[in-house]
């Protein structure tokens, strides 16, 4: 057989393939539509999107992979087959830390998929107010930095807000230097939001040293400045980029490689528990001394590991802090639920913020 016959042979299994592919895709869609038609016929009127069943499809058939494509790339494509499947329930309404070309569309699109109505908002304060308001379903808001910490206005929203977390992403953050000069040595500014240019403070001290440094609200606000204004280069993600038709001068430029930014997705009710789960709590201590060893200890004394403390002005008065715990385990968990109400014991504030599945990674 020649290389010509193989390759047409090759290729006319692919097209069977594909056949088979479409069909089973297009059976999914139909029993989507199935399940939002009974639901319905219950009385269920709320949108459909179940979080904690999108974790549990997505770690299945990860564990059901043997390759070539990796767990990633299986993941990403259940993840867009489900976004459709659902929008053929009931499209979402999700808004984001705008303007496009963020990276906080990026972690939304890696959440929920393309097939969502994505509304770029102005400020965080905005989307937990559109969320509050049922004006979108979801909100996706930055929380921390594995380089830079916490956003602390994200913090800041929860103190006042009802809202509940319903989900965590972590997206990975690649930082290019961009510009429509196509020279290095022709920039004369750099723009970016203030984390990017902390993140790439040191390629920038070796690389542009002297060069004008301005921070603006996003990166994408970076691009689209750098775009328009001859001798400005933008640190900014691939997205925003692509968007403004820039010319990458310097890639990967981020002074860790492995930064990774953590979102929340937030929304009025929090999942029910997958066995893979984590809890948020904002509590603060009673004022008396050990008030926060009192506060911490349940959580040692029912075996449950507590992965991030963060403190914040509670805005009760002054110089009183609340503690931002994330912990593993979901506030339905019996041992979970039991530390909880120890700590509720101890604690002037109490509120458990939200229990959601763990990011997929």
């Amino acid at each position: 057989m020649t290389d010509r016959q193989q390759l047409s042979e090759v290729r006319a299994r692919i097209d069977e393939v594909d056949r088979q592919v479409l069909a089973l895709v297009s059976e999914r869609g139909r029993l989507a539509q199935d399940v939002a038609r009974i639901k319905r016929e219950h009385g269920e009127q709320g949108d459909f999107y179940r979080p904690e069943r999108e974790q549990e499809v997505l770690r299945r058939i990860q564990s059901l992979n043997e390759g070539p494509l990796s767990d990633e790339v299986v993941a990403r494509l259940f993840r867009e087959i489900m976004s459709a499947c659902l929008a053929l329930q009931q499209p979402l309404k999700v808004g984001f830390l705008g303007p496009e070309g963020t990276f906080t569309q990026a972690a939304a699109f890696k959440q929920f998929g393309h097939d969502v109505q994505l509304q770029p908002l102005a400020t965080i304060d905005s989307i937990f107010r559109e969320v509050e308001a049922g004006d979108m379903n979801y909100g996706v808001v930055p929380v921390e930095n594995s380089t830079e910490g916490v956003v602390n206005h994200t913090l800041d929203c929860f103190l006042t807000s009802p809202l509940q977390v319903v989900g965590e992403v972590e997206l990975r953050i690649q930082q290019n230097l961009a510009s429509r000069e196509s020279d290095l040595a022709a920039v004369q500014r750099v723009y970016s939001h203030h984390q990017g240019l902390a993140q790439c403070r040191a390629w920038l001290d070796q690389h542009l040293p002297g060069i004008e440094r301005v921070t603006v609200d996003s990166t994408a606000e970076a691009a689209r400045i750098a775009a328009t204004e001859a001798g400005s280069a933008a640190v900014a993600g691939d997205a925003a980029i692509t968007l403004y038709q820039l010319t990458t001068l310097a890639e990967g430029i981020e002074d860790i490689h492995g930064n990774t930014t953590r979102f929340l997705v937030i929304g009025r009710q929090s999942p029910p528990p997958t066995g893979d789960d984590k809890t948020s709590l904002v509590v603060s201590r009673a004022d008396r001394p050990g008030g926060l060893v009192n506060l911490l200890q349940p959580l040692a004394r029912h075996d449950i590991n507590m992965t991030r403390l963060d403190a914040r002005p509670s805005r009760q008065g002054v110089w009183e802090y609340a503690f931002f715990i994330d912990l593993l385990g979901h506030a339905d968990d019996e041992h979970v639920r039991a530390a909880l109400a120890e700590m509720s014991e101890e604690a002037s504030l109490f509120r458990v913020l939200g229990s959601y599945p763990r990011a997929a990674r």
